[in-house]
């Protein structure tokens, strides 16, 4: 499904896609959609209802708006609100008590001073709101290429018209600080509208913009992620990923945010995995740690005379450690060839005495049946 307010582009109220069901009316389509369970099982009155509505604009924006002319609204309705710099037309994402929860996940006050909401959107206005959207695209590219004109370090990545189309909010990003003063004349004097210039962060950029992740879905940015956590390389290493700039950055060239969803569970699975800071000694050799699954406990080695991985439990690797650092080495990585304190195995000195044995034994064994066969005649039976 899409319309005109999402990346997936069409008419607004108009099914796209699969061409299954939905629309613009169930809010199926929208982008950070909050889904309204409650909507349809409100049998309170409309002046008892909670007064405020949560409106989303271009880009994923939501503010919340109050309802004081009690308006039957519904989930996805086109509305007029008021705005610091005028009416501008939005689309109705929540109401009733799940707003309540939204404003204080979010700390906004319940109070009067909120904005509030005129009235529903006419046909007229949804054509002014189409007519200002198709305006955007052409000043895009011509702002841009000011901004080449004048060699400023910054890129404007998106432009926001007003219903009226009076002003726009330009949107943009850089590394440093910018001096746009002159830009904004000349936009002003090219476009004939005010200008607001609005810095943000090349993560708020990709969530603006969308994209299509590694993954093969929509950004998390662009469809449900509102607020940007913190990410360091320490969360791939956690979770053992190699640490390759290419693969662990996203769209915006930062590293993905999806490195933190499940930090917390490989935190709490490591604690259970020992630390191997150097190879465990055999009699078989030096056993380095090449692979660990902290999920299925298990940990592979190596010796340095193989390629084969031998896989050993993190308990049975607990013992190899503990047996390393009362200086006794079991003989292999097999949980059932370790030994203890109270059950030690025979030196290797007594075994090769046993060897030695062994072989006296053999050569003595040889020489009595070589003295035998000298005494037998050659070619048959001996004469009588």
């Amino acid at each position: 499904m899409g319309c005109s307010t999402c990346t997936s582009g069409g008419g607004c109220g108009t099914v796209g896609g699969c061409k299954s069901n939905g629309g613009c009316s169930s809010g199926g389509c929208n982008r950070l959609n909050t889904h309204d369970w409650l909507s349809g099982i409100d049998f309170l009155p409309m002046e008892d209802r909670f007064p405020f509505v949560e409106v989303r604009f271009k880009g994923g924006r939501k503010e919340f708006f109050k309802n004081s002319n009690l308006l039957d609204l519904n989930t996805g309705d086109e509305i007029i609100v008021d705005t610091p710099s005028g009416n501008d037309l939005g689309f109705v994402s929540l109401q009733g008590e799940l707003v309540r929860l939204q404003m204080k996940k979010k700390n906004v006050l319940v109070s009067n001073e909120l904005p509030s909401i005129f009235r529903k959107a006419s046909e007229q206005d949804k054509k002014n709101y189409e007519a200002a959207k198709n305006k955007e695209l052409p000043t895009l590219y011509r702002a841009r290429q000011i901004i080449v004109d004048l060699k400023l370090q910054m890129k404007l990545s998106d432009i926001d018209f007003q219903l009226d189309g009076k002003k726009a909010v330009f949107y943009y990003s850089a590394e440093e600080r910018v001096d746009f003063r002159e830009l904004i004349k000349m936009l002003a004097n090219e476009f004939k509208i005010r200008i607001e210039m609005k810095q943000i962060s090349l993560r708020q950029e990709a969530g603006r913009i969308g994209g299509i992740g590694i993954c093969g879905r929509e950004l998390c940015c662009s469809t449900w992620l509102t607020d940007f956590k913190n990410v360091n390389t320490s969360a791939a290493r956690y979770q053992n990923l190699s640490i390759n700039p290419q693969k662990l950055s996203g769209q915006c060239g930062r590293l993905k945010c999806c490195l933190n969803y499940e930090l917390d569970t490989y935190m709490e699975a490591l604690k259970d995995i020992p630390t191997v800071e150097k190879p465990i000694l055999t009699t078989s050799g030096e056993a380095r740690l090449q692979k660990t699954d902290i999920f299925r406990k298990m940990m592979w080695f190596s010796y340095k005379s193989g390629d084969d991985w031998l896989p050993v439990k993190t308990d049975d690797v607990v013992k190899l450690l503990e047996l390393n650092k009362k200086g006794i080495k079991p003989n292999s990585l097999d949980p059932n060839d370790l030994v203890d304190n109270e059950n030690v195995k025979l030196p290797v000195s007594l075994n090769k005495d046993i060897k030695k044995l062994d072989e006296k034994f053999k050569q003595k064994r040889f020489q009595q049946k070589n003295n035998n066969n000298k005494f037998k005649p050659k070619g048959g039976s001996p004469s009588k």
